[in-house]
């Protein structure tokens, strides 16, 4: 064979040997996901917050999806995001193009609420993340007298609440029986937005369970505490702004290892208060692509923009922390969990 032969036939292995790294940069999950639809379930109403969120996120995560697919949000409301988690679970594609944006409580439901109802899983679904993280504060009316934590635990107020699996009422109720408050918990408030207005009127005297980032948007002069004040915050993580008026963090008051766990297995969930999902058995290269994106897109100055807009905090929660940190809550000692359960009212 000629030089020049020899020349054209190096140049020509150079050159698909060029292209044959070109095709390996582009990633399995990019081949994937080119030309494909990714749908986010809400399993929730549209119009809520976990609707905004869900909506918000899908209008960026795409672009920062390897082979930028499209993204649809649909919503499955019922039971608290149980009927959506279940089909996410069990009838959806197991394929990573379905993410489910669902309620803290459908992921603790096998754990803490009616087992027979949760027909799923948990250590087997794929964790994307959350997209913010909450802290509940309890708040009371400066007419009662109470100054402090002691007074307000110690007092024999009422405060108000939901029904059984609502924070309102579980929250006040887990004060009761961990922290001995002596106050009186009336349920049957539709939700917290009622609640609020109860407190307002003086038909009941304060409230626990409430959304701090709600309280702080909707009715900021409780935080002045003029007539309604914060008297507690409910979290394993506080907020700079209420740490700087002192106000306590109720789990401070857990006198042993016990009281410390049953109130984490309230509180933990907290961190994890926007929980995106994927079904068991995704690929792990997808999980990882759709992990970054969610990440990414959380991130991007026009989301955060549109978010402030909103009056919507974000704050993300990596996908593998959260796994660790819901795994760690579903293997707590048993005497935790049926404390817990006990405290919730839900069958054993």
């Amino acid at each position: 064979m000629s030089r020049k032969a020899l020349a054209v036939a190096a140049a020509s292995i150079c050159i698909a040997s060029g292209l044959t790294a070109v095709r390996a940069d582009e990633s399995e999950a990019a081949r994937f996901y080119k030309g494909k639809q990714v749908n986010i379930i809400v399993g929730s109403s549209p119009g809520g917050g976990y609707d905004l969120y869900g909506r918000l996120i899908g209008r960026y995560i795409a672009k920062y999806i390897p082979g930028s697919p499209r993204v649809v949000v649909n919503n499955m409301p019922g039971a608290a995001s149980v009927v959506a988690l279940q089909n996410i679970y069990n009838i959806a594609p197991k394929d990573g193009t379905v993410i489910g944006a669902v309620y803290p409580q459908a992921i603790m439901e096998p754990l803490l609420g009616d087992r027979g109802k949760a027909r799923y899983d948990v250590s087997k679904l794929n964790f994307v993340g959350s997209a913010n993280s909450e802290l509940y504060v309890c708040i009371v009316r400066t007419d009662t007298g109470v100054k402090s934590l002691d007074d307000f635990l110690g007092k024999d107020i009422v405060v108000g609440a939901s029904a059984s699996g609502g924070s309102t009422h579980d929250f006040p109720n887990l004060l009761k029986d961990v922290l001995g408050a002596k106050f009186k918990v009336v349920s049957g408030y539709p939700g917290s937005n009622e609640i609020a207005l109860a407190v307002e009127k003086n038909e009941v005297n304060g409230a626990c369970g409430m959304g701090w980032s709600s309280v702080a948007s909707t009715r900021p002069q409780w935080v002045n505490g003029s007539d309604v004040k914060v008297i507690a915050q409910e979290g394993i993580s506080s907020a700079s702004e209420l740490d700087k008026l002192k106000v306590e963090m109720t789990i401070a008051r857990a006198g042993d290892d016990q009281q410390r766990q049953v109130m984490n297995m309230f509180y933990a969930p907290l961190r994890f208060g926007r929980p995106f999902v994927m079904a068991p058995n995704v690929p792990d290269d997808r999980v990882a692509a759709i992990r970054a994106a969610f990440m990414a897109s959380l991130k991007d100055p026009d989301l955060l923009a549109e978010a402030k807009k909103m009056n919507i905090d974000v704050e993300g929660l990596d996908g593998t922390e959260m796994q660790k940190l819901v795994t760690d809550l579903f293997q707590a000692p048993q005497d935790v969990v049926t404390k817990a359960r006990q405290i919730i009212g839900a069958r054993m």
